[in-house]
């Protein structure tokens, strides 16, 4: 087990932890949170021994192997599935063990010692899995949104979303009996995440994961750790269960609660004002039950010390926006353009709240960048709305600020480039006044934005959207760098926003707390999502399931086309017929058909019953080198029979990727 006694921890002179007292039992699944800054990573750093404890005692299992997703950008021209089968230090390790050993080996054949480390490396080899390694990579790879034919790519030609997303499967892949998680939903798109949710809820060993998603937490973990005012606090049970466990501590402490009644009555009234928008719909349910929740922890909510509102939109058209007989896609220079989605016919009407849902790489983005106004259509008509003013928070939004340029800088161009549109006052301290609201308050407003934290860019972001006054708000994942509390600011936000929202997030929270219907985007079109969101958690798991299906067959596919591109060619058959006329001529036809595919199947059986005969012999071979290998021998025997071995499961495993290829090709013909 990890057990923290009076740990003290202090980064410079700041102390993050004082007297801290808590144990992890093994095979638990733990959340660590707390507010950014509180000391998380700080904490995480002493886990995996890069940080020492400055007072108290701190131990973890010498003999435990530790798996975490490191923080740097890969940098390799290796192919993705290799750089992700290095994640298993294991294997990676005994083939070491096994290149040393055939040189000791080699260069006396008659040492009984290498001989025996010879077998013990082959035979440790097996053990560890190094005949289904790439597989168990593959699955890692594909299960995180790449495509099967991205897996033997280089590492280096993928963007850094996806480089970072190799990285946590190279982590995955990596036996250990500890995992140190930090954000690992921070590049995922909802698709990935719930396969991820799936895979950590069957690792057997002990899991410490950091994350601002309340739902991924609620998934995965069974205990919370709480950092706040430098104590750490075990609540037993995942976020949710902590969270109102806390809110009713807070309720307890009634002077800190008297303060807190202002905001709550705020939280309280549209609370209220939701539920009683809310239908009976399917999709709606959801939407109670987050604002039920919000209801039983006010209190919490209320001690967020950031909050902020939209204000009341101008003027709101209806409809918004009406698209109709769309294709939307890419145009590429000197290449015809490409149609992602094709026969779009959508009204957005004011006052909808919809929620865009759709595998990794479906078009949610494209669909979203063409309503903002970033690509044309294809084809077909977008008309908008007199007076549409769209609020846009992109993922890739927090790349354009200006790096040299100060959020009070950001503000004063905007407004100057917006003008009395705005109509919002533009003196450097009423914008100072308004970026204070926003959590950037003194010299932050004169702090250059490249040195921000991807959260603090957030937030400027928001900042400058709602000052725009948007009637239509399109955010594609507005939460990838925003902490537990600003996400549940911008959900109270959100609710008591006056005009229309489109949103795309993996922040299943979010999602329920906000949106009234959904759209599903997939396989190229764009239709209504008839479900909440638990039915298509499940929706996407049998998506995925498909998706690795086909890989798959794509893969024997390609196995099968090399293996006949390498075999003689076959004899020419004679040339079909002319299309004759039914009846008699239709039945010959048919009947030559049949021969045709008896012929062609008569090679496959042959090979087939040749595999049969072959496999058997190899496995009753492996079987008694098994036998012989567990008697005392000679040392050059010992390395004669482990190399023969390893012979044999190479050949075997062949073997049956062939039959499984014939069989597929015998079941078409039968077809």
């Amino acid at each position: 087990m990890i057990t923290l006694k009076n740990v003290i921890l202090r980064r410079s002179a700041k102390v993050l932890l004082d007297g801290a007292s808590v144990t992890i039992n093994p095979g638990e699944k733990v959340g660590l949170v707390g507010r950014n800054g509180a000391g998380k990573s700080t904490l995480f750093a002493l886990f995996n021994g890069t940080l020492h404890e400055d007072g108290g005692d701190f131990s973890l299992p010498k003999q435990w192997r530790m798996a975490q997703v490191a923080q740097n950008m890969p940098e390799t021209d290796e192919p993705a599935t290799e750089f992700v089968v290095g994640g298993d230090t294991r294997l990676v390790e005994l083939r070491e063990a096994l290149a040393l050993a055939e040189a000791g080996h080699e260069a006396d054949p008659d040492d009984h010692e290498m001989g025996m480390a010879l077998a013990h490396a082959y035979t440790d080899l097996a053990d560890a899995g190094e005949h289904d390694a790439v597989p168990r990579a593959q699955s890692l790879i594909l299960g995180l949104g790449f495509k099967a034919h991205e897996l033997d790519q280089p590492v280096n030609s993928f963007s850094g979303g996806w480089r970072m997303r190799l990285q946590l499967a190279r982590a995955l892949m990596c036996p250990s009996d500890l995992l140190l998680l930090d954000e690992p939903t921070n590049h995922l798109d909802l698709d990935a995440l719930v396969w991820l949710e799936s895979w950590l809820q069957k690792y057997a060993g002990t899991m410490i994961v950091i994350s601002h998603d309340r739902e991924f937490l609620d998934a995965v973990t069974d205990v919370t750790l709480h950092i706040d005012h430098a104590k750490l606090t075990r609540y037993g049970g995942n976020y949710s269960a902590f969270e109102t466990l806390r809110a009713q501590q807070m309720e307890l402490q009634q002077a800190a609660f008297a303060k807190q009644q202002d905001k709550i009555a705020h939280l309280q009234k549209f609370i209220d004002r939701f539920k009683a928008k809310a239908s009976k719909a399917k999709q709606a349910q959801s939407r109670v039950k987050a604002l039920e929740r919000m209801e039983k922890v006010a209190p919490l909510l209320a001690e967020a010390d950031f909050s902020f509102e939209f204000k009341e939109p101008g003027n709101i058209p209806n409809p918004m926006l009406s698209i109709s007989d769309a294709s939307f896609g890419y145009r590429m220079e000197d290449e015809p353009p490409k149609t992602i989605l094709r026969g779009v016919n959508r009204s957005v009407l004011a006052g909808q709240r919809i929620g865009i849902l759709g595998a990794n790489g479906q078009g949610k983005s494209t669909l979203v960048k063409t309503i903002a106004r970033e690509m044309g259509a294809l084809a077909g008509t977008v008309t908008e709305g007199k007076g549409l003013n769209i609020g846009y928070f992109a993922q890739q939004e927090l790349d354009v600020l200006r790096p040299q340029d100060t959020p009070l800088e950001h503000m004063v161009r905007m407004a100057r480039e917006l003008g009395s549109a705005a109509k919002e006052r533009t003196g450097e301290q009423d914008l100072r006044g308004y970026l204070g609201s926003f959590n950037f308050s003194g010299d932050m407003v004169k702090q250059p934005v490249g040195t921000m934290s991807g959260g603090e860019k957030a937030r400027l972001v928001l900042a400058m959207m709602v000052w725009q006054r948007p009637n239509l708000l399109l955010l594609d994942e507005p939460t990838n760098h925003l902490d537990l509390a600003t996400r549940e600011a911008l959900a109270v936000a959100l609710n008591e926003f006056e005009g229309t929202l489109m949103l795309v997030s993996h922040d299943r929270a979010l999602l329920r707390s906000v949106c009234d219907e959904f759209w599903l985007v997939g396989r190229g079109v764009v239709g209504d999502f008839d479900g909440d969101l638990d039915d298509y958690q499940r929706y996407l798991l049998d998506e995925a399931k498909r998706l690795r299906e086909e890989a798959k067959i794509a893969t024997r596919d390609a196995a099968t086309a090399a293996a006949e591109e390498a075999a003689p060619p076959p004899v020419a058959s004679a040339p079909a017929p002319e299309a004759a006329p039914q009846g008699k001529n239709q039945r010959k036809q048919d009947a030559q058909d049949r021969q045709q595919r008896s012929e062609q199947a008569k090679p496959i059986k042959r090979e087939l019953a040749q595999i049969d005969q072959r496999l058997a012999a190899a496995t009753t071979e492996k079987a008694s080198l098994e036998e012989r290998l567990a008697q005392p021998l000679a040392a050059a025997d010992i390395a004669e029979a482990g190399k023969r071995l390893k012979t044999l499961n190479d050949e075997i495993a062949q073997l049956e990727e062939r039959w499984l290829a014939l069989s597929d090709k015998l079941e078409s013909l039968a077809a």
